[in-house]
């Protein structure tokens, strides 16, 4: 399982880079190496920022969902838009999502970068999601990705698990 992990994240990798590399230079700051990984990305403020505001494609949310544990039902959920948008929009080419739903596909994308790391399977982290934690005041965690204060407290807590320390 967590080879298949790797590999999802590996392709990624892959879709960040070609994205990245369609952007102005003055933003990427540099060339795009065969190394870049999306985690590169998540490091490029300005970079994430540009993308949020011009908009993720299509192409780089389809490689993104793959390494989160989440169906098209939960995405539809997450994005607050219907399932018939999301196939609409996948149907659609070249389609670029909208700022407030490039953002929150980031934030997510984040969480499951590092989710993957602290669990071992994709689907262990997808059950803890849906697990009420006392540490998060009784709330399953997918609860909390909803706004950005929500994953940050999501985020904080897989830092802690990753660093031994549970509460």
């Amino acid at each position: 399982m967590m080879k298949t992990v790797n590999k999802q994240i590996h392709q990624v990798n892959e879709a960040a880079a070609v994205y990245v590399a369609q952007t102005p230079l003055s933003i990427r700051r540099g060339r795009v190496n065969k190394n870049f990984s999306f985690q590169d990305f998540l490091d490029n403020k300005l970079l994430v920022i540009h993308s949020i505001r011009t908009g993720i494609t299509f192409d780089l949310f389809s490689e993104i969902t793959k390494i989160t544990p989440f169906s098209d039902d939960d995405w539809a959920e997450i994005l607050n838009i219907s399932s018939k948008s999301l196939q609409r929009y996948r149907a659609e080419k070249d389609f670029r999502f909208k700022p407030i739903h490039s953002e929150k596909i980031i934030e997510i994308a984040e969480v499951a970068l590092l989710g993957n790391t602290v669990f071992d399977t994709s689907s262990q982290f997808y059950l803890w999601l849906r697990m009420p934690l006392f540490a998060l005041g009784s709330m399953k965690p997918i609860e909390l990705l909803k706004d950005s204060y929500g994953k940050e407290m999501v985020l904080d807590e897989l830092h802690r698990i990753d660093q031994g320390i549970f509460v």
